[in-house]
């Protein structure tokens, strides 16, 4: 699970939050996410120290990849695997507080959990073995499709409204609001 930082997180809310109101709830988010691996290994990827700190209380590994960008960081995270012998791992985003399950995302080759918008990769789940190269940013989804492909590997798409739903923008917390009252 990558996570750069807490202080700077979720920027794109601060027309709607306060910095210590995106911090708490990107630290909310996370929880959420380690919770949804249930009793697989998490590691948190990340170089902020008190990343790491809140990491290591929630039993979470810690890879510092001292790398800058997120495609980076989770490539290198993903070799660092590979080299501690994991066949396969799943990249979950930080930003998913409806997350109960991340082991939904599995099947043969990649499995990908789109965002609701069928454009973001949410959670991603491969062989570290095949040489992917993630793609991270707008259209993931289907850059993702594509280097699947390239690696000659099939394409397992996994919609789940837990994982669906990515917090990023003020559209994106109301979305979350309406979707906990609806519960």
């Amino acid at each position: 699970m990558p996570i750069r930082s807490f202080d700077d997180a979720k920027s794109r809310l601060a027309d709607v939050l306060d910095g210590d109101a995106r911090q708490e709830l990107a630290r909310s988010m996370a929880a959420a996410v380690v919770a949804a691996a249930g009793d697989l290994p998490v590691f948190v990827v990340t170089d902020d120290e008190s990343v790491a700190h809140w990491a290591e209380a929630t039993g979470a590994g810690v890879i510092a990849p001292g790398v800058q960008g997120l495609n980076e960081s989770v490539q290198a995270a993903t070799e660092i695997r590979r080299w501690a012998g994991d066949q396969r791992i799943i990249v979950a985003h930080a930003d998913l507080p409806l997350a109960t399950d991340l082991g939904v995302v599995t099947g043969q080759g990649v499995a990908i959990a789109p965002d609701r918008h069928g454009d973001g990769s949410n959670v991603v789940s491969l062989p570290t073995d095949i040489g992917f190269v993630f793609r991270y940013g707008v259209g993931s989804f289907e850059a993702h499709r594509r280097e699947a492909a390239r690696c000659r590997q099939p394409v397992t798409v996994i919609h789940d409204s837990g994982l669906s739903l990515d917090v990023d923008h003020p559209e994106d917390l109301a979305e979350l609001h309406a979707r906990r009252t609806e519960s």
